[in-house]
């Protein structure tokens, strides 16, 4: 989960994404974006590919550490 949050973050800022962007974008709170990158919770497959379609990357690449 860690090395899964720290991924998404690497990405996300890479796009100059906030976490409150792309919590908006993916129609949950900014701390499930926060939790999510500091591994502290396991996240859903939808939203996996709630937070790929809004970093207009492949959910794969998440996946990618």
């Amino acid at each position: 989960m860690k090395k899964f949050g720290s991924n998404l973050k690497k990405i996300r800022l890479a796009k100059h994404i906030t976490q409150a962007q792309l919590a908006i974008d993916c129609d949950v709170d900014v701390s499930v974006i926060s939790r999510i990158e500091r591994g502290v919770v396991n996240t859903s497959l939808s939203n996996i590919y709630s937070i790929a379609k809004a970093l207009e990357i492949e959910p794969k690449e998440l996946f990618d550490f």
